[in-house]
């Protein structure tokens, strides 16, 4: 096949001839004006044998010149885009012109010196400054021209951090043909920078100016350009941020800055996880590749938040064969298709298939004899269990003891159940039932080879069907934002946080544990739907207003991660603790899984009585959703009162 050829480049030599010209009126120039200067501009003074020289010499000074400077690339560099490098290149080139123009001269001399030593210099000096002009002007009227036609819908910028980040941040802002952003002032707390500038920007000061600058100079939009700060001081940060009513934005990271990723478009915004105020959780990578690299693994619910992450973090631990088991096909098919393109080499298996289906999930089990299985599959969303308690017992209770049942005859070496806090003195039918599925895989434990652990963790910050994903949509929507009682708190972690902590607990499993993760401390979901509005640069109650809805059935005002009897034992991971086995009476409660099953079958309406049975810690009516008159007039009472502030 013949390469088809690219039409030739006008614009580019249009380019070059514009720009050879130039350098070679700048090259006369500089012969001729040097030697003025240095006779103080009076023509008379200057003797001929100095001028004679710098004549004869002129075309070859020329030819060698324009020779160096294509062998530099001052003829082919991007100059709109021109930095450190393209300025030595033509320092260095003009350093070389004027060597080759003091040799040269000494050829065509005919006086004892061919012309006064200052000479060079002058010459030297006016080159550089006439080919920097000409390089570096484009550059400057493009700013220019960019600042006037983006003058009416500009974007007033504050960057925090004086650095080298920030340096490529503001940069990459003044350069670019496409942003509407306008960097005004730039914060950091080394008061050796302060009065300093970067790029023509003042760093006006430290932290303790960011609300005052921001309104001495109608910030709209900051961004933290500080890739490396920890996780506190972050938060710091952001805390006093939030108070200027202006969307933040940062940097991903300090990876993307050692690779020379940052720029505007890397830019993200800051999200609620930077507010939590602890650095990201690390995990033993060594004990979880050990024990996942070579084992064909399968991850039930695969196409799921949880399940989802598990399978990339697993498929990045070389593991033999990867199995997604998922009911909902298109979950399964986007996951199936981020892991064969990041991982080309993986041997993955999707299927579709419902845990409930006992003859469906022992063929597969039966098939392909998987080493390790995480149960990630069950139905999650306390309201909507709420309503349907049968569907709850038969996915999640009968789903997990069928899994649990293939995987333990079929020789699988280790079986993890995904837990929850809810499953602790639960109010709700999905909190029970997953404190049946913990009863269960205890339970087969001693009964079977395979190893059974529960791995017990809180919410989930971005998973499905959690609020903060609820809270952007309506922010989006310009409100309200809806929470469910003002004094409502809950246990966050981030999904790769509590995935990595999942395998390593399975790592770190004997059998017949539950491990419970260390969620750090709880936050007030309202303060969670204060930030995100001020994060999203709104303020609460004029552009965005909090309506409180009440609880929600089967809701609970906080959530608990041990039960009474339970102890905790620490692991050699300071975030992972394991709870106490609680004694039953098995027998009892086979029996007891009969009756529900059955009364599930049926779609009995007494089905949260017989849940009670099992699990004597439930306490449906605790927490009944009832909304009197007079809750729901102190709730909107709530409300107005932080709206108006």
């Amino acid at each position: 096949m013949n390469k088809k050829k690219e039409p030739f480049n006008f614009a580019k030599l249009y380019r070059r001839t514009a720009l050879i010209i130039y350098d070679i009126i700048s090259i006369v120039m500089a012969s001729y004006v040097a030697i003025l200067m240095r006779f103080e501009f009076s023509l008379d003074t200057i003797p001929d044998y100095y001028l004679e020289p710098i004549t004869t010499f002129l075309p070859i000074n020329i030819i060698i010149t324009i020779g160096v400077f294509f062998l530099f690339r001052l003829y082919d560099s991007l100059w709109a885009f021109a930095g450190e490098r393209e300025m030595q290149n033509l320092v260095m080139a003009c350093v070389i012109s004027g060597v080759v123009n003091a040799i040269g001269l000494q050829f065509f001399k005919s006086y004892e010196q061919a012309v006064p030593q200052s000479y060079y210099f002058l010459y030297t000096f006016l080159l550089i400054t006439a080919i920097f002009v000409s390089r570096f002007s484009y550059r400057f009227f493009r700013g220019k021209k960019h600042l006037a036609v983006n003058k009416e819908n500009s974007k007033a910028v504050m960057v925090i951090g004086a650095g080298e980040a920030a340096n490529i941040i503001i940069k990459d802002i003044i350069t670019s043909n496409y942003s509407t952003m306008s960097v005004k002032c730039i914060i950091d707390d080394d008061t050796n920078k302060w009065g300093k500038y970067i790029q023509g920007i003042r760093v006006v000061g430290g932290r303790d100016k960011i609300v005052e600058c921001a309104d001495l100079y109608d910030i709209d939009e900051i961004i933290v350009a500080i890739p490396s700060v920890s996780r506190q001081e972050l938060k710091k940060i952001l805390d006093i941020c939030k108070n200027t009513n202006c969307k933040l934005r940062s940097l991903p990271g300090m990876y993307q800055l050692v690779n020379g990723e940052v720029n505007v478009s890397r830019l993200r915004d800051v999200e609620v996880e930077d507010l939590l105020g602890r650095d990201p959780i690390t995990v033993d990578l060594d004990s979880i590749a050990g024990y996942v690299s070579g084992k064909t693994i399968m991850v039930t619910g695969g196409g799921g938040s949880i399940g989802s992450e598990l399978c990339r973090q697993i498929a990045s631990h070389n593991p033999k064969r990867l199995i997604i088991l998922d009911i909902y096909e298109n979950n399964a098919y986007e996951i199936q298709q981020e892991l064969k393109y990041k991982y080309p080499d993986l041997d993955l298996v999707v299927l579709i298939a419902s845990v409930r289906n006992t003859v469906r999930i022992n063929n597969i089990f039966a098939e392909y004899k998987p080493d390790i299985v995480y149960h990630a599959a069950a139905h999650k969303h306390v309201p909507l269990m709420e309503d349907s308690p049968n569907e709850a017992i038969k996915n999640n209770v009968f789903g997990t003891w069928k899994t649990a049942m293939a995987a333990a005859t079929n020789g699988c070496k280790k079986f993890v159940m995904i837990s929850t806090d809810k499953a602790v003195n639960p109010t709700n039918i999905m909190g029970a039932s997953k404190r049946i599925c913990e009863m269960i895989v205890q339970t087969f434990n001693k009964h079977y080879d395979t190893e059974f652990v529960a791995v017990r963790f809180g919410n989930v910050l971005g998973s499905n069907g959690s609020v903060i994903p609820l809270f952007k949509k309506q922010i989006a929507a310009g409100g309200p934002v809806t929470v469910t009682d003002p004094n409502i708190i809950r246990y966050f972690m981030t999904i790769s946080e509590a995935v990595s902590l999942v395998l390593q607990a399975g790592a770190f499993a004997k059998g017949g544990e539950i491990f419970v993760l260390d969620m750090g401390e709880p936050v007030k979901i309202l303060d969670l739907a204060e930030n995100l509005i001020k994060l999203s640069g709104y303020k609460v109650g004029e552009d965005i207003r909090i309506e409180f809805t009440g609880l929600r059935p089967g809701e609970k005002l906080y959530e608990e991660m041990l039960m009474d009897e339970e102890g905790l034992h620490d692991t050699a991971n300071k975030m992972i603790h394991i709870g106490k086995p609680i004694e039953m009476d098995e027998m009892r409660f086979f029996s007891q899984l009969e009756k529900l099953n059955e009364a599930a079958k049926e779609e009995s309406p007494q089905i949260r009585d017989l849940v009670k049975e099992i699990v004597e810690t439930y306490h449906p009516d605790v927490h009944r959703y009832t909304m009197t008159r007079e809750r729901k007039e102190a709730l909107q009472k709530t409300a107005e009162d932080i709206n108006g502030n």
